[in-house]
């Protein structure tokens, strides 16, 4: 009885052993495939230069960006008035000719219209006759004063015959001036170049932003015939809160978009800093000197400006460069390192090789990309862009995805679940 019950623990504990040798074996086997399934997760896609075009994939480096401590505020652009005119007519006339349109780019003394009427003709001759008129009274002084030295004649012709050239006189300065003032140059006047037609010239550089007449319409002082405005000068209006406010000051950079056109970013650097609320809106103007770039800025486009508070930089991508796997954020750059190519021992290897290789060439005839997945740490985002910490150094100013790192992500993806 007793040999029947030891050999009966001992069957025991050789089952258990067993069962527990088999249970270690399983666990390492699925450790180790665990593992190998984390080496073989590919890291690296290929793009051929056709695909590259279709997607509209875009390349750019990391940048520094004054990404934190901001303040987000809307405005308006503007131009001084002392950088905006009309142009106008000294005298009234019906337009013959229009030489611009809205748009255009004018300089200063430049032809923005020709405008006719038959009275310009009536003070070049005027100023014609009134030259006779002068040497006629001219001599009658001179005869005056020589009847006067003689006690032939009355002091008082002598005395009217001067006032009667003294009048003649001031009519010609004043004709003469009216017909400068007009375009013409007086000393060029004759009786076979009178001119019944006046330009009206643009009285600054600039853009002519907008056209109030037409061909056959009258104008006059009053009635301009363009408004010129030189955008050379544009500063930007930001609407600021009152709590904001104790936090702005002279010299701060602002970062602004256009915002129903947010693609390019401008600078601008804060000049003044009002003292009254803006109406209803209870903010307070901060007035700002746009910099740098200026094209495609036009007075009273509305802006979403970004205060810097301080000078602190941090590398940023744009945000279309940045895609999420697995709890993760990744970027990708552009790398010499080649894909990983797994193949099953079995035998098909020698087949898959040739296909590898065949493969291989054809894309090598294809010119093709290779990209490499890095992890990343997101930061603050504004304006379109969001700074980054890289979990692994990279080399300076290696190219990345700035645009269309979703579609390599997905290449990838895809090309991980035809491996597995």
């Amino acid at each position: 009885m007793r040999n029947h019950i030891i050999l009966y623990i001992s069957a025991i504990s050789f089952l258990i052993l067993s069962c527990s040798n088999s249970h270690k074996t399983e666990n390492e086997k699925s450790v180790s495939e665990e593992h190998a399934h984390e080496e073989t997760t590919p890291t690296i896609a290929t793009l051929t230069q056709a695909q590259i075009k279709a997607v509209g994939i875009q390349f750019g480096k990391i940048e520094n960006k004054e990404l934190t401590a901001t303040i987000k505020a809307n405005g308006i652009l503007r131009v001084p008035n002392n950088n905006k005119a009309n142009a106008t007519s000294l005298y009234g006339g019906v337009i013959k000719t229009l030489n611009v349109q809205i748009g255009d780019h004018v300089k200063k003394g430049q032809i923005i219209a020709i405008i006719e009427n038959p009275q310009f003709i009536l003070l070049q001759e005027e100023y014609l006759t009134i030259g006779s008129k002068i040497i006629f009274a001219g001599q009658e002084v001179q005869r005056q004063k020589q009847l006067n030295d003689g006690n032939a004649g009355a002091l008082k012709n002598l005395q009217n015959a001067q006032a009667e050239l003294n009048t003649l006189l001031t009519r010609k300065a004043s004709l003469q001036q009216q017909i400068q003032l007009m375009g013409i140059n007086p000393n060029l006047i004759s009786n076979n170049n009178l001119k019944s037609a006046l330009i009206v010239t643009s009285p600054l550089n600039g853009t002519i932003s907008n056209l109030f007449a037409k061909i056959g319409s009258y104008v006059d002082v009053s009635s301009p015939v363009a408004e010129i405005v030189d955008n050379s000068s544009l500063h930007l209006d930001l609407q600021v809160f009152e709590k904001d406010l104790p936090l702005l000051k002279v010299g701060q950079i602002i970062h602004f978009t256009l915002t129903n056109n947010p693609i390019n970013e401008y600078d601008a650097k804060i000049f003044s800093i009002g003292s009254s609320f803006e109406n209803e809106s209870k903010t307070i103007s901060v007035h700002c000197a746009v910099t740098g770039n200026k094209s495609g800025l036009i007075d009273g486009m509305n802006i979403t400006g970004i205060v810097s508070l301080n000078n602190l930089t941090a590398p940023a991508v744009p945000d279309d460069a940045i895609v999420s796997a697995d709890g993760k954020y990744y970027i990708f750059m552009i790398t010499d390192k080649q894909p990983i190519e797994t193949h099953e021992a079995t035998d098909e290897h020698d087949h898959q090789h040739k296909e590898s290789e065949k493969q291989a060439t054809a894309t090598k005839q294809e010119n093709v990309v290779n990209f490499e997945k890095l992890e990343v740490v997101k930061g603050v985002s504004n304006m379109g862009y969001t700074a980054i910490t890289l979990v692994r150094d990279i080399p300076n100013n290696t190219q990345i995805v700035t645009k269309g790192a979703f579609f390599i992500n997905a290449k990838l993806t895809n090309t991980s679940e035809h491996e597995h």
